[in-house]
């Protein structure tokens, strides 16, 4: 009997119930094609003679397309992992085809990754996983009902992100299975895995820590009631090997890290306090006290939760790495060529997920990325035909349609329905824009400097602005005066300006629609190089003088079918907050139905991207201030990591366009979660 240090003694603590499972992936980013079979003696196969000859209830997870990988490498590691599989020795988790984050893909990718992960599941092994592992733990509302539809009884996801920001939540429920709440009602039982646990056993297993300091880790974790802990939820291709992701990878010892795993199991198997199980015995405790509450782990500060330490968040796999945005456009711009198809071929599918693949946008080598560029330039070629210029057909200027006036600094353009005010002085930024079918007052404006008391806030905060900054130089924005042009184009109001820019020429237009309160934002970036930094642009200020401050929200599309909506309850959020001097971003949204919601339960500003002209992602800042409130939707199109950190420069502005499309609505009328 064990008694806690902090248990009183006539409390008896419980066996604590152990599970693992390993992680594989011979797509791992930093490993070269030629070194999958030394992965596959080194990492893989010690994985399964453990299991046999401990005969351990683990846990082994391995997507569709590292299946495929290993049958053509080492068909005999296929033929014993079906023999334990058969045997009950070990349990077959799922994950897809291959590792997409599917907060980043439309619903249709994620749908179609699960769909062809099971046919090769299924075609090579003979079997159809009840566990799903939550690819890179990067987790949404929205792609709950993906891995339901699929068949999945229960997915894996980690707790420590979600719990961080959820306070509410009691400890206790990190040791049972819980319910996770999905967008449009669906739940779905989780799993939990936990990164310090699975760190703890890595720095066993790399000779940081020794086997009793580890033991009585495990013993902290136990209660006077049933736990769950997941020991282990991570990479096989660490142990034995390093990948040289990083410089400061653990270095081998003369020690078998696998001898010292074993090690690690036999003690746990003699050990009267614990008791090993697979990883779907954790459903069973679904009955327990504690177990099966409705969570919803996403929050509006953290709408979609990653893996391990705060760097890892969803710029990593969007707007880092070598060129995540150019990658991401291509992929957007294929989906939508296949969308298009009246009967898209099952193959190109496929190729469409393997391109959209997490290990070609973190630290890829510069080998693997060619061959990356070499197949996405053949599936361009094959879906993506030249396309031929359209003529632009000028209509003549409405002097009933539009009225233009320039009064010192600022432009104003009023219709029958909407107003603009532009600073000229301030390279086109919106002073305001009224939908004048709703309200006298502006929806968005600039916020001038003194208009908050508060002087943490003692700056102007501008609308329709772009904002380059450059570790350890001046910011770089489009701020400046301009002497624009306009003219009417079928039935729009254009006005051109170009900013020059020490990177090269950014042209920038405003659209006013003249039959309907429509408002357009475009950039057209013309930069050969731009150094690695960030950028961040149509920034979107709303006016806390026309949105109700007890009902702000915002909403958008994660992965999912459905709109995930998050309500703001006048609590901070700064997605654009940096993690540290190397990483820019926390949190932030995929946008991939290519709209964002922002408002109030009375007035809604619709906000449209065009993923396939930039496949950019939404950020929101809000910030109580005084007696009022600074709310912004921002977009970005560049952060940095330490997956971009060796990238002197990128070329994927050379011709870039981001252009925004901004509509006003009534009432909220999507899926309300808070």
């Amino acid at each position: 009997m064990f008694i806690h240090e902090n248990q009183s003694p006539d409390m008896i603590v419980e066996p604590l119930y152990l599970f693992s499972f390993f992680h594989l992936n011979l797509a791992f980013s930093s490993i070269e094609e030629e070194q999958r079979p030394e992965v596959i003696n080194r990492c893989y196969w010690p994985l399964l003679r453990l299991v046999r000859e401990q005969r351990l209830p683990m846990g082994i997870e391995v997507s569709g397309y590292t299946l495929e990988t290993i049958k053509t490498l080492d068909p005999a590691w296929i033929e014993e992992l079906r023999r334990l599989c058969r045997e009950g020795l070990t349990e077959f988790i799922g994950s897809g085809y291959v590792q997409i984050i599917g907060p980043l893909v439309p619903a249709a990718v994620n749908r179609a990754n699960q769909r062809i992960g099971l046919q090769v599941y299924e075609g090579i092994l003979g079997l159809r996983p009840q566990l799903a592992l939550v690819n890179e733990q990067a987790y949404s509302a929205g792609i709950v009902s993906i891995y339901k539809e699929t068949g999945y009884q229960a997915i894996i996801m980690e707790w420590d992100n979600p719990a961080s920001s959820h306070p509410e939540w009691n400890p206790e429920w990190r040791y049972l299975p819980q319910l996770a709440c999905g967008s449009e009602g669906t739940t779905l039982p989780v799993i939990w895995n936990k990164s310090i646990a699975f760190q703890k056993f890595q720095r066993y297993a790399h000779g940081e820590i020794e086997l009793p300091e580890y033991i009585e880790f495990l013993n902290q974790k136990r209660g006077v009631g049933e736990r769950t802990l997941a020991i282990y939820g991570n990479d096989a291709e660490i142990f034995d090997f390093r990948p040289g992701r990083f410089h400061a990878e653990a270095v081998m010892g003369d020690e078998s890290e696998w001898t010292r795993i074993s090690r690690l199991f036999e003690a746990i198997k003699t050990d009267g306090g614990f008791t090993m199980i697979r990883p779907s015995q954790v459903i069973d405790f679904l009955g327990h006290p504690g177990a099966g509450h409705r969570l919803r782990l996403e929050s509006a500060e953290q709408p979609v939760p990653v893996k391990k330490q705060a760097k890892y968040n969803l710029m990593r796999w969007a707007l880092t790495g070598r060129d995540d945005l150019g990658l991401n456009t291509s992929c957007w711009r294929l989906f939508e060529a296949l969308a298009a198809c009246s009967d898209p071929a099952e193959s190109d599918w496929k190729e469409l997920c393997y391109l959209w693949s997490s290990d070609f946008r973190t630290h890829i080598t510069a080998k693997r990325w060619q061959g990356v560029q070499q197949r996405l330039a053949a599936m361009q070629q094959r879906l993506l035909p030249a396309v031929p210029e359209v003529a632009v057909h000028r209509g003549p200027a409405s002097p009933d349609a539009f009225r233009v006036r320039q009064e010192g600094a600022f432009l104003e353009i009023e219709t029958r329905h909407q107003r603009l005010r532009l600073n000229l002085y301030r390279g086109l930024a919106v002073d305001g824009w009224w939908d004048k079918t709703i309200s006298d007052k502006p929806l968005i404006r600039t916020l001038p400097h003194g208009y908050f008391d508060d002087i943490h806030y003692g700056a102007d905060f501008y609308t329709g602005h772009f904002v380059l900054e450059l570790p350890g130089q001046p910011k770089l924005t489009d701020l400046s005066a301009v002497d624009p042009h306009w003219e009417i184009t079928n039935g729009q109001l254009v006005v051109h300006a170009e900013i020059t820019t020490s990177l090269g020429p950014v042209c920038k237009e405003i659209t006013i629609n003249a039959d309907q309160p429509k408002l357009g934002i475009a950039y057209h970036f013309y930069w050969p190089r731009c150094p690695n930094g960030t950028l961040r642009l149509g920034h979107i200020t709303l006016n806390p003088e026309l949105f109700a401050r007890d009902s702000l929200f915002f909403s958008t599309h994660n992965g999912g079918d459905a709109t995930e909506t998050f309500f703001i309850h006048d609590k901070p959020i700064n997605h654009l907050a940096p993690v540290s001097a190397l990483v820019s971003a926390s949190h932030g949204l995929g946008v991939t139905s290519g709209i964002v919601i922002v408002g109030d339960a009375t007035h809604r500003l619709i906000v449209e991207v065009d993923k396939t002209a930039s496949a950019v992602t939404g950020h929101i800042l809000y910030a109580p201030v005084d007696d009022h409130y600074l709310y912004r939707l921002i977009f970005s199109a560049m952060e940095m990591d330490d997956t971009s950190c060796h990238v002197q420069t990128r070329s994927c502005f050379k011709n870039r366009e981001v252009s925004l499309c901004l509509r006003s609505s009534g009432s909220m009328t999507t899926n309300s979660r808070s």
